[in-house]
């Protein structure tokens, strides 16, 4: 009775998961007639292989052993009310990468407010923000590696960017003037003044029955240290051609820096509409065509941001510096190029330092990007424009005192004939070229159905080209493109949610293309794609989605997304980060979630992985290595914790006293009313973490780690004031402190940090320059790296770059909130601004 009793309750729970798998089928496992278990129900290959037995047994046998497997695998469901035990390791059935390969959804999947708008909706920064276009804003999402949760989910941060209330009037000539000259050109009685006119949103974006444009065209994200924070800008373009750079120098917080719309239209205005070697003027501005010449020459297509290069700037002393700068270049619709040049990092219209307009030739310009190239040490650069019509050419970009600068003499043209395909999105791709032995450009362009190529080489004979074109891609034209930062894989996706990745293979003459289908995963296959985005160092591919056809119908109503899928498995994931010649985590914010996920899925580091890392940190001792390593025992710290019952913003319904008790009655958190607060309460006591022990010994690790880099970071810092310092001076660093707070740890056995104390104890010549406290003025002892107390009880936070009390309002925190540093103050020396600049000492982020 009671092995019938235990097989009915297997066959309901079968039953169960039977009826929950349903929406989903794949495949079928047939059994043989004479078992016991009822009718085949669908399970995957990799559950079939799984429960197959090893030896041949009785049908029977092998019913019972499928249930079984099913009844057990379930988290949900314990056998004979057993709960799991807290250290077994996670079902092989629960890797959602075995049998998938590479390609696993994640999840959540950010569903945005209004519909996508512009060619490229999606654009992935290199400090791990995306953009997505849209009619009424710029949805921001930021991927963030979480160090405090334990939800296997992607963590993003969303901000957005509103669409301004005011549209964008192009300045033309004198406001009045313009007012009535549109009147005029409106009631106009030939037809080929009035209809262009009241047509054309550039010319009459208020007036007419239409509403007025609204939503974003483009959006372009800067390379990394571009702002006062050290992240990237993002340049906007809405589509009624204002172009804007905002920065977001607060946490979540975006603010315009600069309309280069609105500068540049005053900076043409100075020069009477006319441009040396340009278009002539067409006559007054009455005249038609001139009104038109006005508006083209000022109306933005496409902008690209360069990569961060160096200039001389000359000081008040007649000593060279070098500045970072960075350009921005602006593609207009009459086939104008302005190049901005900015200098790092940006904080508004001050931080304009030139501007410089090339006339391409290009008719009907449609697209724009940056030729970048290493040969010999020298970087040469210039700018691709392509066409509506078909052509794509590199024009040279001359540019005066910048440092190691070189562009090319001449344009040089990729693709001359005027086939009336339009160039949709063009990537210039660095590479290695095995059989010449020597770094190669390669650029894509998406035009119609087809991909472009053209690999150019620099040899003794000059600049070599090779074009051709890969067919066969896609029945429908290209919607969106992306490359791959690294390693050169170029993503391409149509409407019918076709995605397709090419890798270029070099061959004796020029380069070939492998072809791969990416099976994208269930929920996302099927949709209709409106753009893609691969993440900087090829982790993620993000998509912009919404609902395909339904029984060959259309739905009622569309919604929005943005998903994302992988792209590699964290085990490449992590063998990358071993090997990473970057040496930032912050930098490698993709990969490094993915080592995340994993370790909160299986609740341990990967052995091979902390094996490997072991031997890495003894034989280097690498801080980043150091780094990694206590970044996953923070995560597997939050593996093993205990998940609360209960949302922990959801406030609690029990009414709660407050009792006074004796310290010596009662033990904190035990008296009447004194139990956990609504923070913790609701843990689970079953089953969900870890002993104490283990931990404790987590934490043990963390803490050595911690001091390990701290005392790094330390010895830096103090190296810095040596080398800075010639005599007995009192900075704002508390180098006695520090110096102490090192030579106290009888433990650390560093000889060249102890050198280093000794010498700075005779320059400081017997004197210790204390802290004191702000509120009472008492002295603030060195004995904790994380705050300072004095004797009266007040409690300052340090800083993490400078070790110095913070004793103001307001300071930085990290972007995982790991740590707090101090703002940089004027009368602050160059050596230490440049280390308050510096990311945190533990995670590699930025500090806000």
């Amino acid at each position: 009775m009671r092995f019938a009793s235990l097989y009915f309750r297997l066959k309901i729970n079968v039953r169960r998961s039977y009826e929950a798998a349903a929406p989903n089928r794949h495949h079928r496992a047939q059994f043989p007639t004479g078992s016991s278990c009822f009718p085949p129900f669908p399970v995957s290959r990799r559950q079939v292989a799984k429960i197959r037995p090893s030896a041949p047994s009785l049908p029977g046998d092998a019913g019972l052993i499928f249930l079984w497997k099913m009844a057990a695998s379930s988290p949900d469901r314990a056998l004979d009310g057993e709960e799991t035990e807290p250290g077994a390791e996670a079902e092989p059935d629960s890797d959602p990468w075995a049998g998938l390969g590479p390609i696993v959804k994640r999840e959540p999947v950010v569903k945005l407010q209004s519909p996508v708008s512009g060619l490229e909706p999606l654009s992935w920064s290199e400090d791990h923000r995306l953009s997505a276009s849209n009619t009424n804003s710029i949805s921001l999402m930021e991927i963030v590696c979480d160090i405090h949760g334990y939800c296997q989910d992607l963590v993003i941060h969303r901000t957005s960017i509103p669409v301004p209330e005011t549209p964008c009037v192009l300045k033309v000539g004198p406001d009045p003037v313009v007012s009535k000259l549109k009147e005029t050109f409106a009631g106009s009685k030939d037809p080929t003044v009035s209809q262009p006119f009241m047509l054309d949103r550039m010319l009459n974006p208020t007036a007419g029955s239409l509403p007025p444009l609204r939503g974003f065209k483009y959006t372009s994200w800067s390379p990394l240290g571009c702002d006062t924070n050290g992240r990237c800008l993002l340049a906007s373009l809405t589509l009624d051609n204002r172009l804007t750079i905002h920065g977001n120098l607060n946490r979540l917080h975006w603010t315009p820096l600069v309309d280069l719309t609105e500068v540049y239209g005053e900076m043409l205005a100075e020069k009477g509409y006319q441009l040396p070697g340009a278009e002539p003027p067409l006559g007054e501005l009455e005249d038609f065509p001139e009104f038109q010449r006005r508006h083209r020459m000022q109306c933005p297509v496409r902008m690209e941001w360069s990569s961060v290069c160096t200039t001389q700037q000359v000081q008040t002393n007649n000593e060279c510096k070098d500045v970072g700068t960075v350009l921005l270049a602006a593609l207009l619709e009459n086939g104008d190029l302005v190049v901005w040049q900015f200098q790092l990092p940006f904080q508004g219209r001050g931080s304009v330092v030139s501007c410089n307009t090339i006339q391409s030739g290009v008719s009907a310009p449609s697209v724009l990007a940056w030729w970048e190239y290493e040969h010999g040490g020298r970087k040469m650069s210039g700018l691709i424009v392509g066409s509506s019509v078909g052509p794509v050419k590199i024009l040279p970009v001359n540019l005066k005192a910048v440092k190691g600068y070189f562009t090319l003499r001449q344009p040089v043209v990729l693709w001359q004939e005027t086939d009336q395909i339009p160039v949709h999105n063009i990537k210039c791709i660095s590479l290695y070229h095995p059989y010449q032995k020597c770094n190669c450009s390669l650029v894509v362009a998406a035009r119609g159905s087809y991909l472009f190529w053209c690999l150019l080489l620099i040899s003794k004979a000059g600049l070599n080209v090779h074009n051709s074109h890969v067919t066969g891609l896609h029945s429908t034209p290209i919607t969106s493109m992306t490359a791959s930062r690294y390693g050169g894989s170029i993503f391409t996706c149509s409407a019918d949610g076709s995605v397709k990745k090419l890798t270029p293979i070099f061959t004796d003459v020029a380069v070939m293309f492998k072809q791969e289908q990416i099976r994208l995963p269930e929920g996302v296959a099927g949709r209709r794609t409106h753009g893609i985005a691969v993440s900087p160092n090829g982790a993620y591919l993000a998509l912009v989605t919404t609902e395909g056809l339904t029984n060959g119908q259309h739905p009622v109503s569309r919604s929005y997304q943005v998903q994302f899928v992988t792209l590699k498995t964290p085990d490449d994931a992590a063998a990358e980060l071993l090997e990473s010649s970057v040496q930032n985590l912050f930098k490698q914010t993709d990969l490094l979630d993915l080592v995340r996920w994993k370790v909160l899925r299986d609740k341990r580091i990967p052995p091979m992985l902390q094996e490997e890392l072991d031997d890495k940190v003894h034989a280097s001792g690498s801080t980043y290595l150091w780094r990694f390593k206590l970044f996953l025992f923070r995560v597997l710290y939050q593996s093993l914790q205990k998940a609360p019952a209960e949302a922990r913003w959801r406030p609690s319904h029990e009414v709660s006293k407050v009792f006074i008790a004796d310290d010596e009655g009662e033990p904190d958190g035990e008296g009447p009313g004194g139990s956990e607060g609504p923070g913790a309460a609701g843990l689970e006591d079953g089953g969900g973490g870890a002993s104490e022990e283990q931990m404790s010994e987590i934490i043990a690790w963390i803490e050595a780690v911690e001091s390990h880099l701290t005392r790094e970071h330390m010895k830096r810092v103090l190296g810095e004031v040596y080398l800075h310092t010639w005599i007995t001076e009192n900075t704002s660093i508390p180098t006695r402190g520090v110096c102490d707070f090192l030579m106290s740890d009888p433990t650390y056995e560093d000889r060249a940090a102890r050198v280093l104390i000794g010498h700075i104890f005779k320059k400081m010549n017997k004197q210790t320059f204390p802290e004191y406290c702000s509120l009472c003025k008492e002295v603030l002892p060195f004995t904790d790296r994380r705050q300072a107390v004095c004797c009266n009880g007040h409690m300052w936070l340090r800083c993490v770059l400078s070790y110095q009390a913070c004793q103001t309002l307001t300071y930085r925190r990290c972007l995982l909130q790991d740590s707090i540093a101090r703002h940089p103050v004027p009368n602050d020396p160059d050596w230490i601004k440049r280390i308050l600049q510096g990311p945190c000492t533990f995670c590699d982020s930025p500090l806000f």
